[in-house]
């Protein structure tokens, strides 16, 4: 009941007291949980078949008694039908790649100009805005979730604060990452330029290479890569849309994608177009994934995890892309500023989440689309100085993830300590409520004097 919240926040299970207040429904559907959609099954009441308007909110049934929160669902399958997409029709078998339109496409998308295929994806993408869930431009629905019920553990235990491990080490406030999807020769031919516009700003990145068909891929174009501190990982296995139109026809591809891993020296992986099965990600031997979007509704498999935070598929670390792509920017929207990019760091930042960019090589060649980029990392840069977020190489966000996830908050001689391979990046926040609200700090109220606290974070 309490598993993902534990593990979320990495603090004391006994310390998130939740339980469910009886036995669930057969089947699943949409409700509410105060503002927030949810999909799941529920105690003593229907759920719906589509995310519309009247919903039921089950907020006010959750009741604190004896200690413990008792909810009218289960918390942990609720976030996990999310994170892992159960609310979609590819959760029932169907998918994109699968469909005869989508085949179709991918077998004449080779012969269509540019803008006839940018013709297409808009028909297709018509009426996006109106699609009521996910949230666009950034679904913090997870996270708002996991915060509503730590809040509610608190005041049915009526404790001061919960101590937990923080989100990233040594106190950063966010994380931002950088890839860069190579998808033709003329992008891998412009890789060069882009790691040095990449340092030129203070950032690197990683660069997800297709193994077979798009282009040649030498050993000294990975090695150019890797020699100036940026990150080569596998993209798919040769870009046809096909990766995942069939189980049998996936299992075959990842055995060749598997051993690419080891010629490419990759930790991570990306699938073509972002399309997914999480179920099926366990024939990956990778250390981590970034094939799932936080809200889909520019990509041609709509969906999206909700969450702004890296979160296991079995033991892959998923890293959500959690910006519009580039290529959607300026080909879909017609936007040549930053300004939706800054409004998604905004909102992912106010849930210290990660900030996950892809910006293609190919499309930012010509000088108004460089502009946009080059304006981009510098207000990454200016956040990295000013807000103190962090800025890794995506292995790196995916390996501390994992020494996170075995760290565990300890009490000795009424002092909390973190246990675990790591620690001395970490820190200790404190969750408590203020004025209705989560509030995390660096501080215990126990040794906190009245002055204000020196790291807080108001969410």
């Amino acid at each position: 009941m309490n598993q993902a919240l534990c593990e979320y926040y990495r603090c004391p299970e006994r310390q998130t007291p939740l339980l469910p207040s009886g036995p669930l429904s057969a089947g699943s559907g949409y409700f509410k949980f105060g503002h927030d959609v949810l999909y799941g099954r529920l105690h003593g009441a229907e759920t719906a078949n589509t995310p519309g308007h009247f919903l039921r909110d089950v907020s006010s049934e959750c009741n604190g008694e004896a200690g413990a929160a008792y909810l009218p669902f289960d918390a942990t399958e609720a976030v996990n039908n999310l994170r892992y997409e159960a609310y979609t029709d590819c959760s029932a078998g169907w998918h994109p790649a699968s469909s005869l339109l989508g085949r179709g496409y991918y077998f004449l998308r080779p012969l269509l100009p540019v803008g006839l295929r940018r013709h297409l994806q808009k028909i297709r993408l018509n009426g996006w805005r109106h699609l009521r869930f996910p949230h666009w431009p950034v679904d913090r629905t997870v996270d708002n979730v996991m915060e509503q019920l730590l809040l509610l553990s608190l005041r049915a235990s009526k404790q001061a604060e919960v101590p937990f491990v923080w989100f990233w080490p040594n106190s950063a406030t966010s994380c931002a990452i950088m890839t860069h999807d190579v998808e033709t020769t003329t992008g891998r031919d412009f890789c060069t330029s882009l790691m040095d516009i990449d340092d030129e700003f203070g950032t690197k990145a990683s660069f997800q290479v297709v193994p077979e068909c798009r282009y040649d891929v030498p050993e000294s174009y990975l090695e150019s890569i890797r020699s100036r501190g940026f990150e080569v990982n596998v993209q798919d296995l040769n870009h046809d849309g096909h990766l995942f139109r069939s189980k049998k026809e996936f299992l075959a591809r990842a055995v060749r994608i598997n051993e690419y891993r080891k010629r490419f020296r990759a930790d991570g992986f990306r699938s073509a177009i972002l399309y997914r099965r999480q179920e099926w990600f366990d024939a990956l031997d990778f250390s981590y994934d970034m094939s799932v979007p936080n809200v889909a509704h520019l990509d041609p498999q709509r969906g999206g995890c909700c969450t702004v935070m890296p979160y296991f598929v079995g033991s892959l670390v998923e890293l959500p892309v959690t910006t519009t792509q580039d290529y959607s920017l300026f080909h879909i929207l017609g936007e040549h500023s930053i300004k939706l990019w800054e409004r998604q760091i905004e909102l992912i930042m106010a849930k210290h989440g990660l900030i996950s960019f892809i910006i293609h090589p190919d499309y930012i060649i010509d000088q108004k689309e460089r502009a946009t980029y080059e304006a981009l990392l510098s207000h990454l840069k200016e956040l990295r100085a000013q807000k103190n977020i962090w800025t890794p190489l995506p292995r790196e966000v995916a390996s501390w993830w994992r020494e996170r996830s075995k760290m565990s908050v300890v009490e000795m001689n009424g002092i909390w300590r973190v246990e675990g391979d790591g620690k001395e990046r970490a820190r200790i926040a404190y969750a408590r409520e203020e004025n209705g609200q989560l509030l995390y700090s660096f501080e215990s109220r126990k040794t906190q004097s009245n002055s204000l606290m020196a790291a807080s974070y108001k969410i």
